[in-house]
């Protein structure tokens, strides 16, 4: 069986897009979860991985750490569900995938993932409504461009909207106010079955 090391589901979005792409892509797997920002943390995380980072995925002898290496696994597993059929799709999607993986700092450090949280009043920095105006017009072309497929980013389900997964729930949580198509996608990604099995799981940590 398949293991996946995460953090508090009230606080770790890296955790949240490793596992909601496993959960998506239909494989099983055990939670491990362990508490961040607690004293015994550091010697917990070293039992599975030398990074000293949630998530880590354990499959066998396999480790495999950092979100988007674990949802490429993950797509190796389920014969390449997890991104576009369509080489053009697909390219896009992964260009996208990576923006987020290495970027947006300014919007995660002024307003964090608190998945249960909801009514927050954080006012964004020049900075900050620059990321956030970026990720808006992201998921408005996507959705304009891909309506007809589906109501994820390409359509389908897709590993992009698993990066993209966390910041849905900063929306709902900070109220922010975005294009009509923005809003409309990030509704729909807090109403899906498994996000609101995540939410639910972050109230009760709580």
């Amino acid at each position: 069986m398949v293991q996946l090391v995460i953090g508090d589901k009230q606080l770790s979005s890296w955790s949240l897009r490793a596992w909601y792409a496993l959960r998506h892509g239909g494989i099983p797997f055990d939670e491990v979860r362990l508490h961040l920002d607690t004293p015994g943390f550091a010697n917990a995380i070293a039992r599975y991985s030398p990074a000293g980072r949630v998530p880590v995925l354990i499959d066998g002898d396999v480790r495999v750490w950092d979100s988007l290496a674990i949802c490429e696994y993950a797509n190796e597993r389920c014969d390449g569900r997890l991104w576009p059929a369509d080489a053009r799709l697909r390219a896009r999607a992964r260009a996208i995938s990576a923006e987020i993986h290495a970027g947006f700092g300014e919007l995660r450090a002024q307003w964090p993932m608190l998945s249960a949280a909801t009514g927050l009043e954080v006012q964004l920095d020049a900075h900050g409504v620059r990321d956030l105006d970026r990720i808006d017009a992201i998921w408005s072309d996507c959705r304009r461009d891909h309506a007809g497929r589906g109501p994820w980013l390409f359509g389908e389900f897709s590993i992009a909207d698993a990066m993209y997964a966390p910041v849905t729930l900063r929306v709902r949580s900070y109220g922010a106010l975005l294009s009509p198509l923005a809003q409309s996608y990030a509704g729909f990604v807090v109403g899906d079955a498994h996000m609101l099995e995540w939410i639910e799981a972050a109230a009760r940590e709580r």
